[in-house]
């Protein structure tokens, strides 16, 4: 029997050890210089920055899109994982925030990344459109606990927080000092989320 957790290809057949830990290497070496360079940084030096062949590459990713969608795969399961963190860690409002913060900083990380997967969201059912789904619940649970507090505006949804988070990534992404800016408008949004009580306090004070 084989084990439950064991890794298996798309043929059905179990993943070697160093097989899977090449295939680590270029997803985590692909989400680097896709951060540092863009989406379109040659596959070639993906595959140098990782340190293996480029047939090895493309042995596990069959084109730049596909490891796209592996690298965004892999980030979505982090942004997941770290709701789930900061819930289990902090107040409400605190955690909200910061997994605001760091979905700014994961839209921020693939320039272009939207559309080079243009065409994989366009297909109906695909798994991107889960990706997003995860993201969307694991968000809103964060949003659910910050209204049941009183920290967070009940007419605001989910959907409303990740546009913003998208626009203010859109908007700064080729702003020279972005991630000053980027936190800027971030603190707007946060000072906007607050039930408009706490926002004007908040205000006075500051």
């Amino acid at each position: 029997m084989q084990p439950a957790n064991e890794e298996r290809a798309g043929d059905g057949r179990p993943v070697r050890a160093d097989a899977r830990i090449s295939r680590e290497r270029i997803v985590a070496s692909a989400g680097q210089l896709f951060a540092e360079e863009g989406v379109l940084v040659s596959l070639e030096r993906i595959a140098r920055h990782a340190g293996v062949g480029s047939a090895t590459l493309h042995r596990h990713f069959q084109g730049r899109r596909a490891l796209a969608v592996a690298v965004m795969d892999e980030r979505v399961q982090a942004l997941c994982t770290r709701a789930r963190r900061l819930s289990a860690e902090f107040e409400p409002g605190q955690a909200l925030e910061a997994w605001l913060r760091a979905v700014v900083e994961h839209n921020n990380t693939f320039r272009g990344l939207a559309t080079l997967l243009s065409e994989e969201l366009a297909e109906p059912g695909h798994h991107v459109e889960a990706r997003h789904d995860e993201v969307r619940a694991a968000g809103g649970e964060l949003l659910h606990q910050a209204q049941q507090a009183g920290v967070a505006r009940s007419d605001i949804t989910i959907s409303d927080l990740l546009n913003l988070a998208n626009g203010i990534a859109v908007v700064t992404e080729r702003v020279r000092d972005r991630e000053r800016q980027a936190d800027h408008l971030l603190n707007v949004v946060i000072t906007g989320v607050r039930p408009r009580a706490d926002a004007a306090v908040h205000d006075a004070r500051t």
